[in-house]
C-alpha cells in the first residue's frame, strides 16, 4: 500500500509541473463554460426543461467544465502507447499490479486537476452566475460521488487501452470512444433532456456514472442511495473487467520488433 501511496503522490507531483498547460486548460475550460451556458440559458429561457432552470443549468454547466478534466472524459493514450511499442514488459515485471498502480497514479493526477481545473471554473460561475448550492446533506455524498466517478472513469480508460494488446492501435477506437463519452455521460446536455426511453437505456450503462451522477447528487436532482449505487456497481464492475481483461492478456504479450 505505501507503494501505490507514492504512486499516487508521484502523480500529483508530475502534473503539477505542467503549470502552464493546466492553466491554459483552465482558461479554455471558463470560454467553453460560459459559449454552454449561453446555449442552456437560451434553452431554458422561456421555462424549466425536466427541472432545469437558469440556475440548475448554469451550475450544471459549470460542475460539467469542472468535472471533465477531472475524470479525463477523452481517455489518454500513455497505456496503449507502452503496449504498442513493447515497454508494458517492464511494467508488467516492476512489484506491482499493473491495474492498480495506473490507478494510484490517476488518483494523484485526479488530486491535482480538483484544485486546478476542477475549483476555479466552479468559482467562477458561482460569483458571476446564478448557481445553486447543494444541501449540506448532500456535500459528503457528492465527494464520494467523485471518487466513484474517477473510478468509474479509470476503469472504463483502462479497459480502453487495454484492447491494444490485441488491436495494436486503437487511436480509432479511443476516437469513437472519446466522442460517444462526451454525449453518453451527459457533458453535451443534461441526461434529463433525453427522451424516457433513452434516458432509462443510458442508466443502465457506466457513462452516466462517470459525469450526470456527481451533478445529480450535487444538484438533488436524483434519488441519492440509487444515484451512489449505480456507481458503486459500475465502479467494481469496470475494475474488475480490467482485472480480468488485463490477467488474459499478459498470457500472450508480444513484444514489437523482438
Amino acid at each position: 500500500m505505501r507503494a501505490y501511496a507514492l504512486l499516487a503522490l508521484a502523480g500529483f507531483r508530475r502534473y503539477s509541473t505542467y503549470r502552464q498547460a493546466m492553466f491554459a486548460g483552465m482558461a479554455t475550460n471558463v470560454v467553453f463554460g460560459m459559449l454552454r451556458l449561453a446555449v442552456l440559458a437560451a434553452a431554458v429561457s422561456s421555462g424549466p426543461i425536466a427541472g432545469y432552470d437558469l440556475a440548475a443549468a448554469s451550475t450544471y454547466t459549470w460542475l460539467g467544465q469542472g468535472l471533465m478534466a477531472f475524470v479525463v472524459l477523452g481517455g489518454d493514450r500513455q497505456l496503449s502507447e507502452r503496449i504498442r511499442t513493447g515497454d508494458v514488459v517492464v511494467d508488467l515485471y516492476r512489484p506491482w499490479h499493473l491495474q492498480l498502480a495506473l490507478f494510484a497514479e490517476d488518483v494523484g493526477r485526479g488530486a491535482y486537476a480538483l484544485v486546478v481545473r476542477f475549483a476555479p471554473p466552479v468559482a467562477f460561475g458561482a460569483l458571476l452566475f446564478p448557481f445553486r448550492w447543494p444541501e449540506p446533506a448532500a456535500v459528503p455524498a457528492f465527494a464520494v460521488s467523485l471518487v466513484l466517478a474517477l473510478t468509474t472513469s479509470f476503469g472504463l480508460r483502462f479497459l480502453l487501452n487495454a484492447t491494444t494488446f490485441w488491436l495494436l492501435d486503437n487511436r480509432g477506437l479511443h476516437g469513437l470512444y472519446t466522442l460517444g463519452t462526451w454525449l453518453l455521460c451527459g457533458l453535451a446536455v443534461p441526461l434529463a433532456f433525453f427522451p424516457d426511453w433513452a434516458r432509462t437505456a443510458l442508466w443502465f450503462t457506466p457513462f452516466p456514472a462517470v459525469l450526470q451522477a456527481p451533478i445529480d447528487v450535487f444538484l438533488s436532482a436524483a434519488p441519492l442511495w440509487t444515484t451512489l449505487a449505480h456507481q458503486a456497481f459500475w465502479a467494481v464492475t469496470v475494475m474488475a473487467a480490467g482485472h480480468l481483461v488485463l490477467q488474459r492478456a499478459v498470457r500472450r504479450v508480444v513484444v514489437q520488433g523482438g
